[in-house]
């Protein structure tokens, strides 16, 4: 239950940074009475909310978390290698997303703590509890944003020039984080693909030059490829590499 307030809580600061919420339906009823006689959001429409919040969530774990440089470099590593399909893209997706988790349990941690408590406990108002929740998230997203990102993004939504950090919102901060995220993942992805690189352009040579034509010359490479990689525990080094980027 705790897991489930908290990625709520993370969906909605997400969703209400970057999107409008959709409008009701008609013959729903919008607000209710509470019980000091003030309007609050009737149940059908708190839960229309919470189901249209939920649809964002994929985008938002995929978005703002390391799965997304994660990711792009398994798929270049895959590439590299030249296994086609193998590992396949629900194992992929599987790994990022676990170790997307393990990199953002801290962060999800604090948003609980500093936003969702004190909504629960009734010491904050959801707005409050809002800008509360968002500042773990906001320090995350830029401590891996570049600064020349962030200057695009600030120039695309024409808002004046921050003057501190802590002045940028969700809504510039995200764009920023995943094009900086993308740069740093395709990086990461050149660097992976010259060894293999390499070993390519030898086989290659070496069968051109003994006139071998009957096999292309990929397929000869590939079991060199995944030997190298298995003999220098390349699945360790490439989680472990990827890890410690973050720190």
């Amino acid at each position: 239950m705790k897991k489930l307030s908290v990625l709520f809580l993370l969906t909605l600061i997400l969703s209400g940074a970057l999107f409008a919420a959709p409008a009701p339906d008609p013959g729903v009823p919008l607000f209710g009475a509470n019980a000091k006689g003030g309007l609050t959001l009737s149940s059908p429409m708190q839960i229309i909310i919470l189901l249209t919040l939920l649809t964002l969530l994929p985008a938002a774990v995929m978005s703002v978390s390391p799965f997304l440089r994660i990711v792009v470099v398994l798929h270049f590593l895959r590439q590299a290698l030249g296994t086609q399909t193998t590992p396949s893209n629900q194992v992929m997706v599987g790994l990022a997303l676990f170790l997307a988790m393990l990199i953002m349990q801290p962060v999800v941690v604090d948003i609980y703590h500093t936003g969702w408590e004190p909504v629960e406990s009734g010491q904050m108002t959801w707005q409050q509890g809002f800008e509360e929740g968002s500042k773990p998230l906001k320090t995350f997203l830029l401590k891996f944003s570049r600064e020349k990102d962030i200057q695009t993004c600030v120039a695309i939504a024409k808002e004046p020039a921050p003057r501190t950090p802590a002045d940028l919102g969700l809504k510039v901060l995200v764009p920023a984080y995943i094009l900086s995220e993308l740069k740093t993942g395709f990086q990461i992805g050149a660097v992976l693909f010259l060894p293999f690189l390499i070993i390519d352009l030898v086989v290659a040579s070496v069968t051109v030059s003994i006139g071998m034509v009957q096999l292309p010359p990929v397929m000869i490479s590939a079991p060199f490829k995944i030997l190298l990689f298995v003999l220098v525990d390349g699945w360790n080094l490439v989680v472990g590499s990827l890890m410690k980027s973050f720190n």
